[in-house]
């Protein structure tokens, strides 16, 4: 995703994030892909959330009509239907966002998770 693109993400992500009462911790886009850290109160139904997140980015990214957004469309969608939500509650919370913060790490190749 360009730099412009996640921006626009990052900025919808954190007008969802406060309409729900959420903590965005952390944020990173990768090629195709983006990671959130979040801290959500009991009260908040993970699938609405993650609904909200992707309509809410999808209308306002796709608004600007912006080339490589177009291109990379999967039909008229900007997000897959899916979705993976990982819990972390015995992680330390610093260890998890920088994992989240450092995904798109320039050794990287688009698609390919890495080699432990």
């Amino acid at each position: 995703m360009t730099d412009r693109v996640s921006t626009d993400l990052r900025s919808s992500f954190e007008e969802v994030c406060a309409r729900f009462d959420v903590s965005l911790d952390a944020f990173e886009t990768d090629h195709d892909h983006a990671h959130l850290l979040v801290t959500y109160p009991p009260k908040v139904a993970m699938s609405r959330l993650v609904m909200s997140l992707k309509t809410i980015s999808s209308m306002r990214v796709r608004s600007h009509g912006w080339p490589e957004v177009t291109k990379a469309l999967r039909g008229d969608h900007f997000w897959s239907p899916s979705y993976a939500v990982v819990s972390c509650g015995g992680a330390p919370l610093d260890v998890v966002k920088a994992y989240v913060e450092n995904q798109q790490s320039p050794n990287r190749s688009p698609g390919r998770p890495r080699r432990r």
